[in-house]
């Protein structure tokens, strides 16, 4: 482990946790790599007072927000609570969205800087948000990235909140506004009510860094946005990449992160120079994440070892300077005929092995139920309960239950329910990808 971090800058730490060990043959190389940053909060509070944060709020102002009415009336208190939290300094926007999106406040393409004064007349302006129109998320997302780009502010942010689908737009829009706004500003994304797409909602949350839920009860909204912008408020890095470099010959299987939600990057990276990449990890506050390496090394005999790859996070400099190494990891390769050290599993990558597959268990089982396929509903589901007791996973133990009756937790013994609220059905697809951490002895 390795940290590189200025003494004034939030602190990074880098540990690796795996099985160095292979048997003779044997190639996949499985590592944990745990990332911290901690120590930063004196820095977020210096940084906000110099407008180091930037974010727009996109509510959905469509017809279908006015019923029942509380849906419009809780979005705009939750917006109202948001904009109290920001700090000041904090650039910010509210944008209305229905099939255009429209500027509430300030208005004329422009970010107003967080104070009393305009806290109170951005709240002001809620109250004339009405509902009528359709949905294109992708107009709300292009005019929010338009507004965040005239900001110099290290982290840019969106919080967009729907309560319907993408109806009125080409779903290749929204992808492509997706791809175009991804490495600008990371989104928080919402659901309320239970007539959303999930996988739209996630899916915008994946591409944008962000995290997604539901908020099934409209009253719930206010405190969900209070504890959002405090997250966002709690940023103080940026575009943090997680560099990977192998050697000659080391093939990598997949990087995705798994803790505190499993995020596949694998398909984020971008060409750092011979037999290096990187992989985008978004904003950090004070906070630890993990993420699961996999590389393929070449075969090599008994008493061998090797550098299977290096791990380096990096912030990017201002445009002509290098990027900072914040800190580095290492991976390594050695091989045994020890039987008994080869086989050994390493808990970190069991644990988020099996949380890995746990989500995608949840996912498989619920799209199997909804086709009518009751018998693989009934065993991925079933494996997804096994999964979550074994680990420990309390919270989508829960909601697993409200889906299915349990009859044997640790053998998966499950019957799917006959009758399920979709307010349960979409919190455990939604929430399926959230991880409990392993236990440390």
């Amino acid at each position: 482990m390795a940290n590189f971090a200025k003494p004034s800058a939030p602190r990074f730490s880098v540990e690796v946790y795996q099985n160095e060990f292979l048997p003779e043959g044997g190639r996949d190389v499985h590592a944990i790599v745990t990332v911290t940053s901690s120590g930063g909060a004196t820095a977020t509070r210096a940084a906000a007072a110099h407008g180091s944060a930037a974010v727009v709020i996109m509510v959905d102002c469509s017809g279908s927000m006015e019923y029942p009415p509380d849906k419009m009336r809780g979005a705009r208190e939750a917006t109202a609570a948001a904009i109290d939290t920001l700090r000041d300094g904090t650039a910010f926007a509210v944008v209305a969205g229905t099939h255009v999106a429209k500027e509430v406040y300030p208005g004329q393409g422009r970010l107003a800087v967080a104070d009393p004064a305009t806290r109170a007349r951005a709240k002001e302006a809620l109250r004339g948000l009405s509902s009528g129109g359709g949905t294109a998320i992708g107009t709300w997302l292009r005019l929010a990235d338009g507004l965040l780009r005239q900001s110099s502010a290290t982290i840019r942010h969106g919080i967009l909140l729907t309560d319907g689908r993408n109806e009125h737009e080409d779903p290749a829009v929204l992808r492509a506004t997706l791809d175009a706004c991804a490495g600008r500003f990371t989104c928080d994304a919402r659901g309320v009510g239970t007539d959303w797409e999930v996988k739209e909602v996630t899916g915008i949350a994946s591409a944008l860094l962000g995290s997604a839920d539901i908020v099934a009860d409209p009253a719930h909204l206010t405190e969900d946005f209070t504890l959002m912008m405090e997250n966002v408020m709690g940023k103080e890095v940026a575009d943090v990449a997680l560099r990977l470099w192998t050697p000659v010959g080391v093939e990598i299987q997949y990087v995705k992160q798994v803790a505190p939600t499993v995020q596949d990057l694998s398909d984020r990276r971008t060409g750092a120079g011979p037999r290096a990449g990187d992989y985008p990890t978004g904003s950090w506050g004070d906070e630890s994440r993990e993420y699961h390496v996999c590389v393929r090394v070449p075969v090599a005999s008994v008493g061998q070892e090797m550098l299977a790859a290096r791990v380096t996070l990096l912030l990017p400099g201002a445009p002509g300077e290098p990027s900072a190494t914040l800190a580095q990891g290492l991976v390594r390769a050695v091989w045994t005929d020890d039987l008994a050290a080869s086989t050994a599993i390493n808990p970190q990558v069991a644990h988020y092995t099996g949380q890995a597959e746990l989500a995608q268990a949840i996912q498989q089982g619920l799209e199997a139920r909804k086709l009518g396929d009751v018998d693989g509903a009934t065993a991925k589901l079933g494996r997804a309960v096994q999964l979550a007791s074994f680990s420990g996973n309390a919270d989508t133990a829960k909601l697993l239950a409200k889906v299915v009756d349990v009859v044997d937790a640790a053998a998966g013994t499950v019957r799917l329910k006959a009758k399920v609220a979709d307010a349960d059905e979409m919190t455990l697809e939604t929430r399926s990808i959230q991880t409990v951490r392993v236990k440390k002895s």
